[in-house]
């Protein structure tokens, strides 16, 4: 386990791309399980905790246990992270997978406003500049111009994937503040968290399954493995030891490959004009999140060391 720990550290490109590519698959997966956002929701993580389970025991022989004030606020982490879920689940009912994945990174303008709002952190004027070219792209998606667009309900799609942006961007905030030390642990406590909570909904709604058919078993297993545990291991462990700007660029890789392999496996069609839309939200994302003046230093160190 300490091999592939280490195997993982010591190739972080590879490893943040394998988790983008993880967490890519994640909305074609709950959609192949056919089943309700509450049953996705609680398998998902139900199946992605005896990965995360190992990997903090793990953990917490080398580095020792979380603070119990750690573990209080990974546990609020995991509320959020249930919400983003299960809001989720639901937008891709009205707007397809490839479209929720592009409107719920949106988390990356929601943490600078809510790091504005809570602790001070001034947005840079990129992020600024970039606010009005994503929300054209929104409007684009949602279907507001342009005619015939993809998706039973576009609009209110759209709005449930903003209330997903907004509950990851809580999610993230919190996690990251825990889990400086600590990686595994306080995605294990989340996690459970996130299961608590969507059982508590499903059986209050009366929409959780706990006996999904065999197929559906399968994505959901597929889906814990791969989105709830791996992919966030892979990011946890890849983030702290790559540049800023190969961080920017790999995992903005996430919604585009989102739609391509909805395109792709379950034949989602979006209009032109919500392509056009994707473009522009990944595009005001990108220059939100990458540090252009380090990408620029990057290219002037590498000419200067050319013979």
């Amino acid at each position: 386990m300490r091999d592939l720990v280490r195997l993982l550290t010591d190739h972080p490109r590879l490893t943040a791309l394998l988790g983008a590519l993880s967490i890519s698959f994640s909305g074609i997966l709950y959609k192949l399980s056919e089943v309700s956002p509450e049953t996705g929701t609680f398998f998902r993580a139900f199946y992605g905790l005896p990965i995360l389970f190992l990997a903090a025991f793990v953990e917490r022989r080398a580095r020792g246990p979380l603070p119990s004030s750690g573990r209080r606020w990974a546990a609020f982490a995991g509320i959020l992270f249930a919400a983003d879920l299960l809001t989720w689940h639901h937008s891709i009912a009205y707007i397809g997978t490839g479209l929720a994945i592009v409107v719920s990174n949106l988390q990356v303008v929601v943490v600078a406003v809510l790091a504005w709002l809570l602790f001070g952190e001034r947005p840079s004027t990129r992020t600024l500049i970039a606010l009005p070219i994503i929300l054209a792209g929104i409007v684009l998606i949602a279907g507001v111009l342009g005619g015939e667009s993809y998706g039973a309900d576009p609009v209110l799609g759209v709005f449930l994937g903003i209330l997903t942006a907004i509950t990851y961007g809580g999610y993230l905030i919190v996690i990251r503040r825990v889990g400086r030390r600590h990686a595994a642990e306080p995605v294990a406590i989340s996690t459970t968290s996130t299961l608590v909570v969507a059982l508590v909904v499903g059986l209050a709604l009366g929409t959780l399954d706990f006996t999904p058919g065999p197929q559906s078993t399968m994505y959901l297993i597929l889906l814990g493995i791969t989105a709830q545990s791996l992919g966030y291991l892979f990011i946890s462990l890849s983030l702290p030891r790559l540049p800023a700007v190969v961080t920017s660029i790999i995992l903005l890789a996430q919604p585009v490959l989102a739609v391509l392999l909805a395109m792709a496996l379950i034949n989602e069609r979006p209009s032109a004009f919500q392509l056009v839309g994707v473009a522009m939200v990944v595009a005001g994302i990108a220059l939100a999140t990458i540090p252009l003046a380090a990408l620029r230093s990057r290219s002037r160190g590498r000419r200067a060391t050319e013979p």
